[in-house]
């Protein structure tokens, strides 16, 4: 018997999206059913509806979210109905040629539903990284759900299934950063200001936001940075040398994703420092650095996937610092919203009046 929902849809490229009547089936072998208590508003959902990763409309939008299990599928061993749970896009499938050599952050073959959910005339949806959480309830692999404490609040713990994690995680786990380091974070929205926070966390002593808005840059103070660079108005290289000692930062981390700013991260870094890229650049992009400088600088330019997360050891981590009061994921939601609303919050988002929009259920 499949459940029928409301879901957000977008239907065609630069489309605005719509409220829809969704169908979900009933969970198969190794599925779940979730459903939806909280999921941000991710820039990956616009991409999606600018057809910026693939062609394969209509999409069923929304990833960054928790919930509770309300059904299993046969041989489903990792959570039972009612557990409180985090969706990740990456579940990991422990057979691939990363996972057998012990670096399944790295999976080659991760998991999705099999089954699909679909519009009511029966139109097979394609689920934003293989999840579609703008809906009630969603269908997905079980290994995409990670149980955590339910004393964290939805809004909250949803964050960590995009954004935020992969802000932490760019620092932490890609970046390597550690007690005393120096860390450059260029953009200042949901991911870059994770990446601050993560810094902080990890014991970084000096942290450099590096925006164009000097609103965002007030958002970063927030999170821990000790200290901000407008680069409309000065040479963020410069800048950051200036405050490093004239050396630059042990770690650099571009959250944006343009080959300018990957440049000015390169530059920014110290010997035989760190570059990470975590921002996502468009297909187009191309970059040209001098090769004797990549091997003269040493060091290593690195990109991060989800924050090079584990999300079955990372999530739970970061959900009981929430807990403890060292990890305020609630400075990240800007607002709560409701279904209808994530057009409008799309707008705001391309504008950078918020950190993050989350739609509540």
């Amino acid at each position: 018997m499949a459940y029928e929902v409301r879901g957000v849809v977008a239907r065609g490229k630069g489309a605005p999206v719509g409220v829809e009547t969704i169908l979900v089936p009933d969970p198969g072998p190794g599925e779940a059913v979730v459903d939806v208590q909280a999921c941000g508003v991710c820039h990956t959902d616009l991409h999606y509806r600018e057809g910026g990763i693939n062609d394969e409309f209509p999409f069923l939008l929304g990833h960054e979210a928790a919930g509770l299990v309300s059904a299993v599928g046969e041989g489903v061993t990792n959570v039972a109905v009612g557990d409180f749970v985090i969706l990740n896009w990456r579940a990991v499938c422990g057979q691939c040629r990363a996972c057998l050599r012990g670096k399944p952050q790295y999976c080659f073959a991760t998991h999705n539903a099999t089954q699909k959910m679909t519009l009511a005339d029966g139109t097979e949806l394609s689920p934003a990284l293989g999840i579609g959480a703008f809906v009630e309830k969603t269908l997905v692999h079980s290994g995409q759900c990670t149980k955590v404490d339910p004393a964290a609040p939805a809004t909250a713990a949803g964050l960590l299934g995009c954004g935020v994690m992969a802000g932490v995680g760019a620092a932490i786990n890609t970046g390597g950063v550690g007690r005393g380091d120096s860390v450059a974070v260029f953009g200042c929205g949901g991911v870059g200001d994770a990446a601050i926070a993560g810094s902080r966390l990890a014991g970084a002593s000096t942290i450099i936001a590096v925006d164009l808005d000097d609103r965002k840059l007030e958002w970063a103070k927030g999170m821990g940075a000790t200290h901000t660079v407008n680069s409309g108005q000065t040479d963020p290289v410069e800048a950051i040398k200036a405050l490093t000692g004239g050396f630059g930062v042990d770690v650099a981390i571009d959250a944006v994703g343009h080959p300018k700013v990957f440049e000015q991260a390169f530059y920014a870094r110290d010997l035989a420092g760190t570059v990470v890229l975590v921002g996502v650049p468009n297909p187009t992009m191309t970059i040209e650095l001098p090769l004797i400088e990549v091997f003269g600088r040493g060091g290593a330019l690195k990109s991060s996937w989800y924050g090079d997360c584990l999300p079955s050891r990372d999530f739970p981590m970061l959900i009981d610092l929430y807990l403890q009061g060292r990890f305020d994921l609630d400075a990240f939601v800007s607002e709560t919203i409701g279904l209808d609303d994530v057009e409008a919050a799309f707008e705001k988002m391309h504008r950078g009046e918020v950190l993050r929009s989350v739609v509540v259920f």
